[in-house]
């Protein structure tokens, strides 16, 4: 959940930077990929970096670039994050994402659609991870500005509960609002590759939140299968621990409370690299 990119548009510190991790991305990532979160327990620093590739960019189960049932056009997502472990259980992160691809005239330069920075601190007591998290994503010439909130348990399901609240709409085209996000996933191991099945709900508690949006309410409906397979036993973990990601997440958006322009639900599908440090 940026989670607004997917594009679709996060040991108990580990669980600190995913959870600042995935409020960040513009939007909404809804988790379909598993990026291996660096174990900060014995590093001061540490941190992620991923090369994505994304068929659509969600936003809040906004369908940014109206790509609806196709995914023949994906989008190139790198993100870099890196976790800072202070005293007291205190994590501390900084990251940036990048929306990059030919859509339309870039307002930044290039392909470059849209930069997002956020920076975010995080507590953890036994396996409860609380964090909030500050938002700038940059596009369309203008900024859009958010503070998550979000709550994990690391327990089965591992449930979580994100509240985004939109401060600044930006070139966006809706309106300020809170939106609530609840998160389950469940993980295997399947010889060499770990699998997730992650599942979110989101309720919109303001009117007018995405453009062509009328309503509250029920916003959508996301699962999710995504699979990682660690690269380290073939390549050795000398420059980080390096893996392949990929995921498919089927989305279920209600027309009054998203807006849409084209499909409400659709499959969104993404592949990238990822390493750790």
């Amino acid at each position: 959940m940026k989670t607004k990119h997917s594009m679709n548009r996060y040991a108990a510190p580990s669980l600190a930077l995913a959870l600042a991790c995935a409020s960040a991305q513009a939007g909404t990532t809804e988790t379909s990929t598993i990026t291996p979160a660096a174990d900060t327990s014995s590093d001061v620093i540490s941190g992620v970096l991923k090369l994505d590739f994304n068929t659509h960019f969600i936003s809040y189960g906004w369908d940014v670039w109206a790509d609806g049932s196709s995914m023949s056009d994906p989008t190139f997502n790198p993100m870099v994050e890196l976790a800072f472990a202070l005293p007291a259980d205190l994590t501390l992160t900084l990251g940036t994402w990048a929306d990059v691809n030919s859509k339309i005239d870039s307002a930044i330069g290039g392909r470059i659609q849209e930069v997002d920075v956020w920076t975010g601190l995080s507590y953890t007591y036994e396996k409860l991870t609380m964090g909030v998290t500050y938002n700038a994503w940059m596009y369309g010439s203008d900024t859009e500005e958010s503070l998550d909130v979000k709550f994990a348990y690391d327990t089965f399901l591992a449930p979580s509960l994100t509240i985004h609240n939109r401060l600044d709409p930006g070139a966006s085209g809706g309106n300020n609002g809170t939106v609530l996000v609840l998160g389950l996933s469940h993980g295997i191991d399947a010889g060499p590759f770990s699998i997730s099945f992650p599942f979110n709900l989101a309720y919109f508690i303001e009117d007018d939140f995405h453009p062509g949006s009328t309503d509250s309410g029920f916003g959508f409906a996301s699962i999710g299968v995504a699979a990682t397979l660690p690269l380290s036993p073939y390549i050795g973990d000398s420059y980080g621990d390096w893996s392949l990601n990929s995921g498919l997440t089927y989305y279920f958006t209600d027309d009054d409370v998203i807006g849409n322009p084209n499909d409400d639900d659709f499959l969104t599908a993404s592949l990238g690299l990822a390493v750790s440090f």
